[in-house]
Formats: structure tokens, sequence, C-alpha cells
């Protein structure tokens, strides 16, 4: 067995250790969820917990972690006798992102369960894990079936395995301990809320501490023994100080005054439900108990606040986890009473008076996402952007209605300055037609474990959905051969049969966006840029990947290559310049080669194609042909795809329309995008899948 990193040899990285540390007090702060970029210490930070963890009491021979002072009576191994028990470490289980539903629950022996009706139930994950850590790396990636199920023990303490009329229930309260990079995408809202404290991690920028933590590192390579006796007592020290702060917890007080700064900074900061002022609440008292106090001080509450409330305030994906102290401290203040008495109210607010900060004049100071613009007024130069812009577009409009060769550009028709985008809305379903088999999501049609059963096949490989009445129906004809003689019903392996199921995929939505000249004109590209910060949002409730092309002046760029990380595209569109002119079939045969690789990459995946643009096509040689002929590309390979028409005016040319249908798809105007537009019904994405069923 491998030695594991010391976990007070880690090099900085406070808050995160502090966060770990709370929770081997308080098990109840409910876990602990860590956020940064790679190579900042986050899995071994969490490794090297496990070995600081008091030993546990556990009931001998249960396979279920039970506690002989107080046995669950629904064991599936009970019920226990009083007296047998054993003392091991506790566990650190680690719950693979690719793990399978049974890997994780547990399985059945459908066979003996049909065959004989016994329950012979294999444990999985979150049995292992009982009063123990779970810890999930890369959580963000974890398939959405996972982590309904672990929401479901994480919620409930105990795990459920139903299946066809069998039912097992056993104890699984664990620590959960998520990391991720958030580069690779965001957590699902829900899983996120469970995790009680949340912390952002970043490489350290001081030269001496990067190079005491290669030291660390390299010593511990070589001789991993060694290096772990040379922190043995430091190790001790905190596993002592975590037993004493364990003890002490019943007898930490957290006073009327504590909680009042708690509700109050929880609805200062405006964070939904009650959740986070309980996990406040448990997080200063194990604070206060860490130091070895029983009294929470306001200190605790700040330091709560600060690791329990940033991943609660996101409103959307697009936001920033973070908090903004200064307005932490003045609600801290305002609320800092007593508890015997009432907070003195200030007529002159937080620091009025006394020689303090201000208050601010829109009472909240800033909010992380705010958006400052909205009420600031034109400016000359973007007015003059516009203008120019819509010169662009006018002699555009000419060159494509005469059908010859563009102009050269005219100077001063270059970049122009990002504009912001419009706010978001919501989008009507765009679909891939057919029937896929990629990976879990909520877009398209597929094949998956989860979803309406639509028929029976024989299992490939290993048994995980049972169609009973298939499996029946197959073992029925062979009774009197078999020598049936009693009740039961005599089942063999070959008599198996599995369900197939119909649920919802995600898909890869490849964005093609227009910045050309024309597209800038009349600050149109504000509203384009809206649509499609729509759409993204669309995509990041239904787990797609995104990547983005954006095509103007004489190219087209990869701006974002396909990601789960679908706020690093809305990123990348927010600082997306404009102008030039249109190079369309450069956009498209730029897409065409993404999704080629893309293909190798992750077969099973099936993509749909946004692209957004007026239709124009002025860059390069005979555009409008060239355009034509990389759009019928996309239509002999059955690749699913949409255009968002941004034509705007009284004279519409159409030329959206006709590129929609060269592609083999289908044209959207960008009102006819909104959910909520009586323009049209939801549609699907018209054109045939090759790889659809």
């Amino acid at each position: 067995m491998s030695t594991p990193f010391p976990f007070t040899a880690v090099v900085g990285q406070d808050d995160l250790r502090l966060a770990l540390l709370l929770n081997a007090v308080s098990p109840a702060v409910g876990g602990v969820l860590v956020r940064g970029e790679k190579g900042t210490a986050k899995s071994t930070a969490v490794r090297a917990l496990a070995a600081l963890m008091p030993s546990l009491d556990v009931v001998s021979g249960c396979r279920f972690s039970c506690d002989p002072g107080s046995p669950d009576p629904a064991c599936p191994d009970g019920p226990h006798e009083p007296g047998a028990f054993e003392t091991r470490p506790a566990r650190m289980v680690e719950l693979p992102v690719g793990a399978s539903e049974d890997r994780l629950v547990g399985a059945l022996d459908i066979e003996r369960a049909l065959a004989e009706g016994v329950k012979a139930f294999e444990p999985g994950l979150l049995a292992d894990a009982h009063r123990g850590i779970l810890y999930v790396d890369e959580v963000n990636l974890l398939h959405d079936h996972l982590v309904d199920l672990l929401l479901d023990a994480a919620a409930m303490g105990a795990s459920y395995v139903e299946r066809e009329g069998v039912s097992v229930r056993h104890a699984a309260r664990f620590l959960l301990v998520g990391t991720m990079n958030p580069e690779e995408g965001e957590l699902r809202p829900q899983l996120l809320d469970r995790f009680g404290l949340t912390v952002e991690v970043a490489a350290s920028r001081d030269p001496d501490q990067r190079v005491e933590v290669v030291r660390r590192r390299l010593a511990h390579d070589d001789d991993p023994a060694s290096f772990a006796e040379r922190w043995a007592d430091e190790e001790s020290a905190v596993r002592g100080r975590i037993v004493a702060a364990r003890k002490l917890l019943p007898s930490v007080r957290l006073g009327d005054g504590a909680l009042r700064q708690i509700a109050a900074t929880c609805a200062a900061f405006e964070v939904d439900g009650m959740r986070a002022d309980i996990v406040m609440a448990r997080t200063a008292t194990a604070l206060a108990a860490w130091a070895g106090r029983t009294d929470v001080l306001a200190e605790d509450v700040r330091q709560a606040a600060l690791l329990a409330l940033p991943h609660r305030r996101r409103r959307n994906p697009f936001d920033a986890p973070g908090l903004d102290e200064d307005k932490l401290d003045e609600t801290l203040e305002e609320f800092g009473g007593s508890d015997d008495e009432d907070p003195d109210p200030d007529p002159d607010g937080p620091g009025g008076g006394d020689g303090g900060q201000p208050p601010r004049s829109d009472g909240d100071g800033p909010r992380d996402g705010d958006d400052d613009t909205a009420a600031r007024p034109e400016t000359d130069e973007s007015t003059e952007s516009a203008e120019n812009a819509e010169s662009t577009e006018n002699a555009e409009s000419t060159e494509n209605g005469e059908g010859g060769e563009p102009r050269p550009a005219a100077s001063g028709a270059g970049e122009q300055s990002a504009v912001r985008a419009a706010e978001p809305f919501r989008t009507k379903v765009l679909s891939v037609p057919g029937i896929g088999e990629g990976a879990a999501g909520r877009r398209s049609r597929a094949r998956t474990e989860h979803g309406r059963t639509t028929g029976a096949r024989r299992p490939r490989g290993t048994l995980t959905k049972l169609h009973l009445a298939a499996t029946v129906m197959a073992a029925a004809p062979h009774q009197r051969e078999r020598g049936r003689s009693g009740r039961g019903l005599v089942v063999r392996r070959d008599d198996l049969r599995q369900a197939t199921r119909e649920g919802r995929e995600g898909n890869l939505v490849l964005f093609v966006v227009d910045a050309s000249g024309s597209m800038a004109a009349r600050q149109r590209m504000t509203a384009v840029k809206g649509a499609v910060l729509s759409l993204l949002l669309d995509a990041y409730q239904r787990r797609d990947k995104v990547g983005l092309v954006s095509f103007r002046g004489t190219t087209a760029d990869l701006a974002l290559p396909p990601t789960s990380s679908v706020d690093a595209a809305a990123v990348r569109l927010e600082s997306l310049p404009t102008g030039g002119r249109t190079p369309l079939a450069a956009g498209l045969l730029k897409a065409h080669d993404v999704l080629r690789v893309e293909r190798l990459r992750d077969p099973a995946r099936r993509a749909l194609v946004v692209v957004v643009t007026d239709g124009r096509a002025t860059g390069g040689p005979e555009p409008v042909a060239l355009a034509g002929r990389a759009a019928r590309l996309f239509a002999a390979e059955g690749i699913a795809s949409v255009v968002v028409d941004c034509e705007s005016g009284p004279v519409r040319l159409g030329l959206a329309g006709q590129l929609a249908g060269e592609l083999g798809g289908t044209a959207v105007t960008l009102d006819e995008l909104r959910a909520d537009s009586i323009a049209g019904l939801v549609r699907d994405v018209q054109g045939t899948s090759r790889r659809a069923a």
C-alpha cells in the first residue's frame, strides 16, 4: 500500500485545509467542494485527510459498517447481536467518473432472486463510504444518473436499491468531498448546493513557496516512508486536535447574536432556501470547537460565510462565485449586537460618523455579475462604430446584389470593439433528429440506461436493467423439459432479457458566428450575442458540449474548441470583436474540420451546428458559390444544422433561408428563437443524421 502525502506537509492552501478539517470535526457541515486549476494539490489534500480521521468501531462482519452502539435495524446483514465489534480506520472511497450505477449503489443477483427468491445483494461504493469519506474527483463530469443517486443518498442518509419488486435499503452517511476544474464545466445547481463548503484554490505566485512545494514533492516521491516519518509528530498533533474538537463540539454555544448575524448575512446576499443558514451555523460552531472555544464569535460567522456562501450566490452558470467582503463586514457590524439585547441601529449606517468608510450610495455595493453599463449613455465612439458598421453592411449588400467580385475593404472598415450581449432569454428546443447513443443529457432522443422502456434484447455483458416480462416469456416454453415441479420458475442465464430504454442525450453544439461588419450594423451584434448566450445557457441545462467558430475579415477562427465549460464559451463570446467582410465559406469549412476531428475523439456524440448569420457572403473569390459548396458538405454527411437568421430591416433578402436549405437544415429568426414566441411551435432540426437510427 502506497504511503499518502502527509496532510500537514501541504504547502499553503489554508482555506482548503481548514474546510477539510472542519468537516472532520463536524461531518454534519456537509462536505467540501474544491474548485481550482489543475496541479494545485486538490486531490493530494483530500487523500491525506483520511489518515487524520479518527478510527471507527464497527460491528464485526458487517459489510455496511454499522455502529455497534446503535446498529441500523434495516441493515441487510442484520439483525446484529450486541457485543462483537472491531476498530478500523475510517475509509476514503473514490467514486470514478465513469462508474456504473450498480458500482455506486450495489447490485442484486437477479438470477438468484427470480429462481430462489432470495435477496443476494452485493454492496456498492455508498455502503463502503458509510461513516467515512466519499471522494469524487472531477465531480463536474459525473453522469447525471449518478448525480441523482448521490443526491438522494446525501439527502436521506440511506441508499435504496429497487429492482422489479426486490428492495434493499442500507444506511449511507458520508463526508462528501469533490474536486473540479471549472474550465471543464460547472456543476448542476442541485449538486452544488449539497456541498456544505466550497474553496477556490490556485497555485501560489510566490517563488519561495513554489520552491518549497517542489522540494517536498520530490522528497516524498524519493522516499515516501521516510518523508511521512518526518511529519509524524505534526500529523499526530492535528489528529489529537480533531478528537479534542469533536469532544468539545456539543458544548459550543451558538447564541442569538451569532444566529442573527448568520440569518442577516444569508438574507443580505439573497441565497436561496435555508440550507445556507444551517450550514453556516454548523460551520461557525465547528470553527469555535477547532479553536478550543465554547462560544461562537463574529469572526467565526465571518469565516463560515466565506466558506459556505460563494457557491450559493450563482444565479446562472455565467456568474463567477464570490462574496463581497466589504458588504459582509457591514452586515456583521450592523447585526453584531449582544445576545441579551437587540443591536443598536446606527442612523448614519455602518461606518458613518466614526471615521470609517462611508456607506455605499446604492446600499448594497457592487455584486458579482452586475452589468454596470446598463445605465451608461451611448458614447460618440459607439455611435461612430455603429455608423461605420452600417456603411460596411450597405457596401456588402450592394456587392451581393450585383453578384460580382468583392471590392477591397475600404479604409477604416476593420476591426471594431466588442459589444456586450443582450439579456439572455429562454429558447425553443433545437434537437438532432433520429435516435442516438451518446452521452446522457437532455437534448435529443437516444438509447440510454435510463428512460422509458421501449423493448428488450439479450444482454451484452452484465445485465443491468431486467425486462421481467420478456424474461418470463423466454423461460416459459422450457419449463417441462427443465423438470419444473414446484411453483418457482426455472430460469437460466440464456432466458434473461435486458430492457432497452429511450431517454435523452447531450450533443455537441457547435456555434458558427458571423462577426463581420454587416452583423455589427445598428447594434445588431448586441442582440446576436444575446441570442447565442441564450443558446449557451440552454446547452448548459441540457448537458451539451459546446464549441465556438467565428468568421470575419478573410478567415475563420476556432474561438473555443469543443468543451463542457459553457461559461468559458460565454467569456469568449463576450470579447468577440466585429468588423470586416463576411467569409461565410471559411466559417463553414472551419466548422466542418472541427466536427471531423471531434468525431474521431467522441464518435457516439452527435453534433448540432448552429450558424448565426444574416446569410451574406463577401469574403474571398466567388464567395456565394463557395459558401454553397461548403454548406452542401454538411447536407451530404447528414449533419444536423440550424441557421439563426439575423437579417433585419424592412427589406429582407432571404439569404439565411437559402443557406439553411443548402445545409439541409432549417432557419429561425431571432424572434422565433424565443420560447415564448408565437411564431411557431418547438421545432426539431430538419435533415437526417447519418448516424441516426
